[in-house]
């Protein structure tokens, strides 16, 4: 038995395919994507501009529908879902983090992180929120408004607020993308002690080696397909995997071949 055996499935991919436009317009998104996403791990998906990375993580999340394929999450087939079960699902079960920070102005720290609750009229288990705020370290911050917090705060308050309702998973999609090298080291830690403290499921969307680094394992797309993976890698891998990739993407030969 090997150590994928003995993980959990959070959420699976089956031979998706995505396409935009119709003849010669047609542009195929995703070629035949099939993945596991292991609960409990942080898992980033990275390829050159164009791989496909951002319409799969929003295909997993339930933010688009596939052309064909399946998407599971949580035991449920999102292909199955009605609209209204969709709706519950991404509210209940599904965490989101974004570039842009996405925080309602006039409401406080500690309210914007409540906010999904509120919508759903759930009351906040009291443990656990205490148990994210700390991991976010932002107690001191609470009675804010995003306009007195630095940004990388203001992701740190995104990041908690996609936490706070317990989800089976949560996808990020650029969540440093922008944000200066010490604010976005703030909220890679946060996320990973978030996958070691709190034993939450995070897949994010990166096209950086170094917040890559922080991932257990990184998944390679190009021409919409998975070429490639690597587990606890470092930015050095990274780098030149993703250097690889961008030069087939060009057309041209990896350094060191066709000498």
């Amino acid at each position: 038995m090997t150590d994928a055996d003995r993980l959990e499935i959070a959420a699976q991919a089956i031979d998706l395919h995505k396409t935009y436009g119709k003849g010669a317009a047609e542009v195929r998104a995703l070629d035949g994507v099939t993945l596991d996403l292991y609960a409990g791990q942080f898992t980033a998906i990275m390829g050159p501009s164009g791989s496909g990375k951002s319409t799969l993580m929003h295909c997993l999340a339930a933010l688009d529908k596939p052309t064909s394929g399946e998407v599971i999450v949580g035991g449920r087939k999102l292909g199955k879902l009605r609209d209204r079960r969709l709706t519950a699902l991404r509210r209940d079960k599904i965490g989101f983090v974004f570039q842009a920070f996405n925080l309602v102005p006039t409401l406080t720290a500690q309210e914007n992180i409540l906010l999904p609750l509120s919508l759903a009229r759930k009351k906040p288990e009291r443990e656990w929120f205490d148990r994210v705020i700390d991991t976010v370290d932002l107690r001191s911050r609470l009675k804010h408004k995003p306009s007195e917090l630095s940004g990388g705060q203001q992701q740190r308050v995104a990041c908690a607020r996609a936490l706070v309702s317990r989800p089976d998973i949560v996808f990020a999609d650029e969540p440093t993308g922008n944000l200066d090298s010490t604010s976005a080291a703030q909220v890679l830690d946060f996320l990973r002690h978030s996958v070691d403290d709190l034993g939450q499921t995070i897949v994010m969307v990166s096209h950086d080696p170094v917040a890559a680094s922080y991932c257990d394992r990184v998944v390679f797309l190009a021409d919409g397909r998975i070429v490639d993976e690597l587990a606890t890698p470092s930015r050095e891998e990274i780098l030149a995997h993703m250097s690889d990739l961008q030069s087939r993407a060009m057309g041209l030969a990896p350094i060191g071949e066709g000498a």
